[in-house]
């Protein structure tokens, strides 16, 4: 039986990206995002493309009512969701302190308390069929305390990391599966004001990657895995001054 992929967030950026990468590994996808037009413009290019199942449904992510009776729909135009990934996430932010509370508040909103429903209403789904991979789409920015406009947004992908670690370490010897992944800096919608990003990839190259990595299931995997697996484990004990010159 064709297994069937929900991601949030799949309307432009990685999760497009994602979206074109198992469709071309002939996954059916439940995909939702705000902006239904691009969704469904995904949706027939992937259908005609690949002969594949896609449904597309407009989702708010902020909107956690809406996140379960979405999440609940798809289950039910596919009657099993094999992988869930909880990509929806925004990158603004500023400096603490300096009269923009609620940038900073929409963005670790977004970023931890809709993950939150997301990793709710997916497991939901999970505990129900008792099997499943839920992925939790964190950053490399969580292995620390960042500075200035970065400080709420690796605050809210840290929170998200320890969220589906927690996760995972109550369901290790079950049937469902829990990964967290670490992207490095990959050029998309989401930061393409941004001057200069250390070690940056392209989009589809960071999709193909992502996609790689999410199909082994590993409990975390940090993407591309050079140079960011050794970068992340030395983020941990670099000083702090050195650690802000690697984020720019």
């Amino acid at each position: 039986m064709t297994k069937t992929i929900l991601i949030t967030g799949a309307s432009s950026g990685l999760g497009a990206g994602m979206a074109r990468e198992f469709a071309s590994k002939g996954y059916n996808l439940a995909i939702c995002a705000r902006r239904l037009e691009r969704l469904e413009q995904l949706q027939q290019e992937l259908q005609q493309q690949y002969g594949i199942k896609v449904v597309a449904r407009s989702l708010d992510v902020t909107d956690y009512d809406q996140v379960f009776s979405v999440f609940k729909a798809f289950q039910q135009d596919f009657t099993q969701i094999d992988r869930i990934i909880v990509n929806a996430g925004i990158g603004n932010g500023r400096r603490i302190g300096k009269g923009n509370f609620e940038i900073n508040r929409a963005t670790a909103e977004t970023n931890f308390i809709s993950a939150l429903a997301q990793c709710e209403a997916a497991m939901e789904i999970f505990r129900a069929q008792n099997s499943g991979h839920l992925v939790v789409m964190s950053s490399m920015s969580a292995m620390r305390g960042l500075p200035k406009h970065l400080s709420t947004y690796a605050a809210s992908k840290a929170a998200v990391a320890h969220l589906a670690e927690g996760i995972r370490a109550e369901l290790l010897n079950s049937p469902i599966k829990v990964s967290t992944i670490f992207p490095g800096y990959i050029r998309t919608e989401l930061n393409e004001g941004a001057k200069h990003l250390p070690f940056e990839i392209d989009e589809k190259t960071g999709a193909k990657l992502l996609v790689k990595a999410i199909e082994k299931q590993p409990a975390k995997a940090y993407v591309p895995q050079w140079p960011w697996l050794p970068l992340g484990l030395a983020m941990k004990v670099l000083p702090l001054r050195l650690v802000n010159k690697l984020n720019g």
